[in-house]
């Protein structure tokens, strides 16, 4: 399997680039958001898992894995594997690469169930901040270890082998960067922002898709984790968090060098070897845009409406967003 710095750091953000969702019309009536939760994927997983592992043909584990796995899935599974372009043979070699993370992996991924709990208190308090809410389910399936989340249409997909992982996870096996990326994120607990992570990824089936333009991959994440911050309370606590406000002015000023562009190399999905040495600080930007729009509107509902229904693929829509947030005048 071959590693692409970008995919690693897009997982520790919980987020990264989601597929075009289908369109859909943001101005029809309001619907009454509801979920469903399916976590049977994990069951099975670990099922396939032990057969692969058991067999001395270690060519033939992508095929146990498919019989057992994928060709049985959810759909929430098949929408995981074309979002982050999974196959078999993605499965059988990490299997294969990396059995003692596995094995350290494998009793927090039961806790899915469990940690999906307070998504259905979180969506109550979404929908009283946006009536407009509409339904989507998520899933909790085990990935090949590229992302903790994305979505793909009105689903929300969670990779429980990230999502669901504490200080104990074992990155002994892994190559440098990923073990310092990893072990780093995986020691600031992401079941405990699980909550957080979930409600991000629903904004996202809500929003529409981005252009290909940098202000506007920074804003839809931005609005994302404000929005997800709303609701819960929490933000990830994640060194962009800690750096960007530090920084606020060297990171104003290259962003908005950068926003007309396509690159994301110095802010999004990205490693700590960039301009800044910080991961993903683009999501801190968009996160201040968010904030800096929602405050300075007197009708803050209005604006949280206005936010999440923004058309991310007009990019003089997106930019006069960012212009109305103060962001670009500290």
């Amino acid at each position: 399997m071959q590693w692409r710095t970008a995919v690693l750091a897009a997982l520790l953000t919980g987020c990264a680039p989601t597929l075009k969702p289908p369109e859909t019309s943001l101005a029809s009536p309001s619907v009454a958001a509801s979920t469903a939760v399916v976590t049977e994927d994990i069951e099975r997983f670990w099922v396939a898992y032990d057969a692969a592992v058991a067999t001395p043909d270690v060519a033939g584990r992508a095929a146990l894995i498919q019989r057992l796995y994928i060709d049985p899935g959810s759909p929430g599974l098949h929408a995981l594997m074309q979002a982050r372009d999974y196959t078999a043979q993605s499965y059988a070699d990490v299997i294969t690469r990396y059995p003692k993370y596995w094995a350290s992996v494998r009793p927090l991924t039961a806790r899915a169930r469990s940690a999906a709990s307070s998504l259905e208190q979180d969506l109550a308090t979404l929908r009283k901040l946006y009536p407009e809410l509409r339904p989507a389910t998520i899933t909790y399936a085990i990935g090949a270890m590229r992302t903790g989340g994305t979505t793909l249409g009105d689903k929300v997909l969670i990779g429980a082998e990230i999502a669901l992982t504490d200080e104990s996870v074992d990155v002994s096996e892994f190559p440098e960067p990923m073990k310092t990326r990893l072990g780093a994120f995986f020691a600031t607990r992401p079941i405990d922002n699980n909550g957080q992570n979930n409600v991000h990824e629903y904004v996202h089936t809500q929003q529409r898709d981005m252009a290909d333009v940098l202000a506007s991959r920074v804003v839809y994440e931005g609005v994302a984790e404000f929005v997800a911050e709303q609701v819960t309370g929490k933000r990830p606590p994640l060194e962009m968090y800690r750096y960007g406000p530090a920084h606020a002015d060297a990171i104003r000023e290259h962003f908005v060098a950068q926003m007309d562009g396509a690159s994301t190399k110095d802010w999004l999905y990205n490693a700590p070897t960039n301009t800044f040495g910080v991961s993903d600080l683009g999501y801190y930007v968009g996160y201040e845009i968010a904030r800096g729009y929602h405050e300075r509107a007197a009708d803050k509902r209005a604006a949280l409406r206005e936010m999440i229904q923004l058309d991310y693929g007009d990019v003089a829509a997106v930019k006069a967003f960012i212009q109305a947030s103060g962001y670009l005048k500290p």
